[in-house]
């Protein structure tokens, strides 16, 4: 089953969206396998953005995603990934759907509520920056049998 990592940004946390956010993607059917509430440092939020390093917004994306605590969260489902992806909408909520997690809430796009990972590979490779593998979880979900074949 496919997995993916989505992180609630500080903005989410100090405005009270983690339940109403969460609960989008228990409705819509996705597994939570892990999860954490964090104070990201220095070090784990440059590894996070390092793709990003020298372009003008990678040092107050590092000091923003440092300001407050973040919930780091591991999804499980059959195409996790895009599907989330759909749901949060586009990076800036100025174009993002009205339905969507950051048209709905967002409305700058240096304080768009949600991160999510943007392919498997790179879900795999934030998911080892925020967890370890005991940390996320196995288990049956009651009604899984009922989402999808």
């Amino acid at each position: 089953m496919e997995r993916t990592f989505l992180m609630l940004k500080p903005d989410a946390i100090q405005r009270g969206l983690v339940g109403e956010v969460i609960g989008r993607f228990e409705k819509k059917g996705f597994k939570l396998v892990g999860l954490k509430l964090i104070q990201v440092d220095r070090a784990l939020a440059e590894e996070h953005y390092k793709e990003h390093k020298g372009k003008g917004f990678f040092e107050p994306t590092v000091q923003y995603i440092m300001s407050s605590p973040v919930v780091a969260m591991v999804w499980e489902g059959k195409n996790v990934v895009a599907i989330a992806r759909e749901m949060m909408g586009a990076t800036n909520p100025a174009n993002a759907n009205p339905g969507s997690i950051r048209g709905a809430y967002a409305m700058d796009i240096s304080r768009n509520v949600i991160h999510g990972s943007d392919s498997v590979e790179s879900a795999e490779r934030e998911i080892s920056l925020y967890f370890k593998p005991a940390e996320i979880l196995h288990y049956a979900k009651a009604g899984e049998e009922w989402l999808s074949e």
